[in-house]
């Protein structure tokens, strides 16, 4: 996914000079893949969707900002009309970071396909794997063509040559799948559907049981999700901790809050600036205050309707 999204920003065009959009609750690998095609990233703040924040995104857009790389996060789409419609006027290109959602969908379209680009990771926590690996998503023929190019050392594929002779346009690296991955990749597309029931089916659980006993992550109009986590807001200090602690015994809490500092720019100061740390302290306040309950397969439906029952009774103080 990492090698996918930096790719994808070559293809673009993205040059040092550039600067690139993308939001504060986010996998550090987006950030690092703006770093190393040279150009700045520029953070964005999140809304209670806990994606990107279409009102702060239009107050970062400068005439340096060449694309914006939305994140569906933990299996839920960026309200995708207000971020494509706010680059269309600017003339921006959209980069998917569809890295948490593989198979999710807005307006009845699986997320990566309605950007400019979409890119996918398919690393062993993801909801399919291959071990290691990722996908480029175009319907763009020249950046389908360079992406392809690029990934194979400038290896143009040309039919009439043998590999050894290949012919070659423009220099690139090696970002190559190897064949034993894709094989399984393939053999996980044909588990995905399945793979998303059961996780609707534990999500619901959790749902049900909580629903009006605390805030639930709010998930935009239009948006079907993979139902990947549970996010729910504890401000309570105290109540929170108790939370987490119950929590940790039992099956953990993913991103939040136990991997926070990977998953908010806020803590990135060994490669953002003071500015960008500065605009992302909003977001930082938002995740602080929330919890997610990974959604896990080899969990048991019993084991989501026996954790949801103890949450609600430490929430409610009836312990």
């Amino acid at each position: 996914g990492t090698s996918a999204i930096k790719i994808a920003l070559k293809a673009l065009g993205v040059k040092p000079g550039h600067e690139v959009i993308t939001q504060a609750f986010n996998f550090v690998a987006t950030v690092e893949a703006i770093i190393e095609v040279g150009a700045t990233p520029i953070i964005c703040n999140v809304d209670d969707t806990l994606n990107m924040c279409e009102k702060d995104l239009k107050d970062k857009i400068t005439k340096k900002t060449k694309v914006i790389i939305p994140v569906h996060m933990l299996g839920v789409s960026v309200d995708l009309t207000k971020i494509l419609n706010i680059a269309k006027k600017n003339k921006i290109k959209v980069l998917e970071d569809n890295c948490e959602a593989v198979g999710a969908k807005y307006k009845r379209k699986y997320l990566g396909t309605l950007g400019d680009m979409g890119i996918f990771s398919f690393d062993f926590s993801k909801t399919i794997t291959t071990g290691e690996g990722g996908a480029i998503l175009t319907n763009n023929s020249k950046l389908d063509k360079y992406c392809r190019e690029y990934h194979d050392h400038g290896h143009q594929n040309n039919k009439r040559y043998p590999r050894g002779r290949d012919t070659v346009g423009i220099s690139g690296f090696n970002y190559r799948m190897t064949e034993m991955q894709a094989v399984v990749g393939k053999t996980q597309l044909t588990k995905l559907n399945y793979i998303l029931k059961e996780n609707k089916l534990r999500y619901q659980i959790l749902e049900k049981s909580l629903d009006g006993v605390i805030k639930i992550r709010k998930i935009p109009k239009n948006s079907t999700s993979i139902y990947d986590t549970f996010i729910f807001t504890v401000k309570e200090k105290n109540k929170k901790k108790e939370v987490i602690e119950f929590l940790k015994k039992n099956i953990g809490t993913k991103n939040l809050h136990d991997a926070i500092k990977w998953h908010c720019a806020y803590f990135w100061k060994h490669m953002l600036t003071k500015k960008q740390i500065q605009n992302s302290i909003k977001t930082k306040n938002i995740l602080e205050a929330n919890i997610a309950i990974p959604i896990l397969l080899k969990q048991s439906k019993k084991k989501y309707s026996e954790i949801s029952k103890k949450l609600k009774k430490i929430l409610l103080n009836n312990t």
